[in-house]
């Protein structure tokens, strides 16, 4: 484990660091996925916040049996590396959690570990059928929003993006974290659904992608920060390695809900239920 890091610099205003960490995942090797997350963030020292991608340590295994992590392992290095950077960190682990009757339930879990240490977490809703996700894990049944750099972030993981009224802005947050091994077959949409959900919920978007390929699929990660327009305010080179850097202003972004304030005439689902 890394220590003696230096603290990063206490922010200025209301401007949040979040650095993003588009990698290329090692398949089922968390020890390596560990070496390279943590070299991204030593090449981006000062953020406030560093985001990895879904199942970042293991690739994206849609039959977790001797690939999900069940030790613990990279959970307890971004607890770690949280308080040592002092700062948060957040992805996506294949994990699973042993039962009292001897069986394992899995999860696609999005950690957010906070610079103190302090764990929270999202399992993904929206698992993905078509590659038989659904099978082997057991999907998640609320909405996780945590507290970090003045900004409240709604957690999203991978094919959640594609379902705008689970994300839908209720009041609760500013931001949205999504994790994600998106293809690159689907490039487009994945570009084109980041921006739909920052504009429909006037919030920033936090997308990280990873790099690379896995038996199945190819990867050109596309990862990137929205604005509440829309409008693209750091991306990472497509099919490269990288940790891109982006400074947020949370005054900004309530200065054009309150003068531009569609929120107000959203839909509540509620209104649509007997």
């Amino acid at each position: 484990m890394q220590q003696n890091i230096e603290e990063a610099p206490k922010r200025l205003y209301s401007f949040m660091r979040i650095t993003l960490l588009q990698t290329d995942i090692i398949w089922s090797s968390p020890g390596d996925n560990i070496q390279q997350a943590a070299q991204l963030m030593d090449s981006s020292r000062g953020s406030e916040l560093y985001v990895l991608p879904e199942m970042w340590s293991t690739g994206f295994a849609t039959q977790p049996e001797g690939i999900a992590e069940t030790d613990g392992q990279s959970l307890a290095w971004m607890i770690s590396e949280a308080q040592n950077r002092h700062a948060a960190i957040c992805g996506s682990i294949a994990e699973g959690e042993h039962q009292p009757d001897g069986s394992i339930v899995y999860h696609n879990r999005h950690y957010f570990v906070g610079a103190d240490g302090k764990v929270s977490y999202y399992d993904k809703r929206h698992l993905f059928g078509y590659a038989g996700e659904d099978a082997h894990y057991r999907r998640g049944e609320k909405r996780t929003v945590v507290s970090c750099g003045g900004w409240r972030w709604l957690l999203l993981v991978c094919y959640d993006l594609r379902f705008p009224v689970w994300s839908r802005y209720d009041g609760d947050y500013d931001g949205i974290i999504i994790v994600a091994n998106w293809p690159s077959s689907r490039q487009p949409v994945w570009d084109t659904l980041i921006r739909a959900r920052a504009i429909e919920n006037q919030c920033c978007v936090v997308a990280v992608n990873r790099v690379g390929q896995d038996e199945k699929c190819t990867y050109q990660g596309g990862s990137m920060v929205v604005d509440a327009k829309g409008r693209v305010i750091a991306r990472c080179p497509d099919n490269e390695v990288a940790a891109v850097t982006a400074d947020l202003d949370i005054e900004e972004l309530r200065a054009f809900r309150a003068k531009f304030p569609v929120l107000n005439d959203r839909d509540h689902i509620s209104e649509f239920i007997d």
